[in-house]
């Protein structure tokens, strides 16, 4: 229960809780701050730990002409802002002669935010940079397209629920109803949307109608066997993350599990990358192996295979959605 000394403008009764909370502080001297439209709060004490943990945190990304004092120019913004920085990583790329950085800042009043955002666009010119700045209380909203294969959406839908992941799933489409009873068990829209060549452009419309009307952060292909057209891989650049196996090229089409072991592999893996209009071929962002032997059966590799795509694709999600991901041209940086 936190203690208030203020709610509002006027003074609470000393040991006065607000359900949900926690403080140290007798009182807690809060100030009210408005977020979303909902009251929430912070404690300018340095020594309430657990208020500390309710002031508003962003996450900055940008990448620029790697130069020195960029770190020096950023922290001295951040610090004349009165922001406390929680966590940072860089990294120098001598090939492309880029530089990339990763803040994760707190600041004392969510109103401070277009002060911060102001001195950044100043500094991002300065420098040339690209720049992002993300709260990161916010969760993500995803929509999950699947096609017959269900192992990927089954366990995103899992550590969702669970909280294992700090999204929310807005909805789950397919060009197949299988899954349907699925999303339904956990509360999630389902929307069956066939296809085929003669209303492919149609579908493909529909779904960057949901992915607008659900205000959808990114769009997780979780074994959706179909090929984007150009048009919607154009709509969805740099939030949309796809799964395969890693055989490409090697064993293309039907059965691929079977394929390699017909041909013995000693290794299968999996693949999660931004979606390009080049099929498969887009920036990297997670990647696994497994280990396999002569006495597994193709019905084996499957079920291993699925399990390492699974962890690959909510590995890379997470990766999106904590915003530790930078392209480097056709390659990405990802902080861990």
């Amino acid at each position: 229960m936190l203690r208030w000394g203020f709610i509002g403008n006027a003074p609470a009764e000393r040991g006065s809780t607000l359900p949900g909370f926690s403080c140290a502080a007798d009182p807690c001297q809060l100030q009210p701050v408005l977020r979303d439209g909902e009251r929430t709060g912070y404690c300018p004490q340095p020594a309430c730990a657990m208020c500390a943990a309710m002031r508003p945190d962003f996450i900055l990304t940008l990448s620029c002409p790697d130069r020195t004092g960029i770190v020096y120019r950023v922290s001295g913004l951040l610090f004349e802002a009165g922001c406390n920085i929680l966590d940072a990583q860089q990294f120098g790329d001598e090939e492309s002669g880029r530089f990339f950085l990763r803040v994760h800042f707190d600041m004392t009043d969510i109103g401070d935010a277009p002060t911060v955002r102001a001195r950044l666009q100043a500094l991002g010119e300065e420098f040339a940079m690209a720049w992002e700045l993300h709260d990161a209380r916010r969760r993500a909203r995803l929509l999950v397209l699947v096609s017959k294969q269900g192992h990927c959406l089954n366990d995103l839908l899992f550590r969702t629920h669970s909280r294992q992941l700090k999204v929310d799933i807005a909805a789950v489409a397919s060009n197949h109803a299988d899954f349907g009873a699925l999303a339904g068990s956990y509360g999630v829209p389902f929307h069956h949307l066939p296809v085929n060549a003669d209303n492919r452009e149609q579908q493909e419309q529909q779904l960057i109608d949901l992915v607008e009307r659900e205000r959808i952060d990114l769009v997780v292909l979780a074994r959706y066997m179909q090929i984007l057209s150009p048009r919607l891989c154009q709509a969805l650049a740099g939030r949309a993350i796809n799964i395969h196996h890693s055989f490409l090229p090697s064993f293309k089409g039907a059965q691929p599990y079977h394929q390699a072991h017909a041909r013995g592999v000693k290794i299968i893996g999996a693949t999660a990358h931004y979606v390009t209009s080049d099929l498969d071929e887009g920036p990297i962002i997670e990647q696994d192996v497994a280990r396999v032997d002569h006495a597994m059966t193709p019905r084996d590799l499957v079920q291993l295979g699925s399990d390492t795509e699974s962890q690959v694709l909510a590995r890379a999600v997470r990766r999106h959605v904590e915003h530790r991901i930078l392209l480097n041209g056709h390659r990405t940086v990802v902080f861990r």
